[in-house]
């Protein structure tokens, strides 16, 4: 890689840096909004089942089955949001690379 090349480079990653904080804050809201609607749910469907006269052995299990699919798409935003941040990180080390390649050729 020519010196020119690498430093548009690292404005490429800088740009993609800046654009990431966005995402991240946008999949931190998804997965607190994913984690407050299956709460809210499983407690619906808890207290539905105890007034139904379930054991109450059996309404935690019952009530959680009926919420399963919000239970995934819950754990999927929180991965989802943990993939984001390793990805911000991957793009960190990427620019800190360039940075030190691109200072090697100042130094020349």
């Amino acid at each position: 890689m020519e010196h020119i090349e690498i430093a548009k480079e690292i404005i490429r990653v800088s740009k993609r840096l800046e654009k990431s904080g966005d995402a991240l804050f946008a999949a931190a809201d998804e997965k607190a909004t994913k984690e407050r609607i299956y709460r809210e749910e499983l407690a619906k469907q808890i207290l539905r089942r105890k007034a139904e006269g379930f054991p109450a052995t059996l309404v935690g299990d019952i009530a959680r089955g009926e919420v399963a699919q919000l239970k995934y798409e819950r754990d999927l935003s929180a991965d989802m949001f943990k993939a984001s941040i390793e990805a911000v990180g991957a793009l960190k080390t990427v620019a800190s690379m360039l940075q030190t390649v691109h200072k090697k050729y100042d130094n020349l």
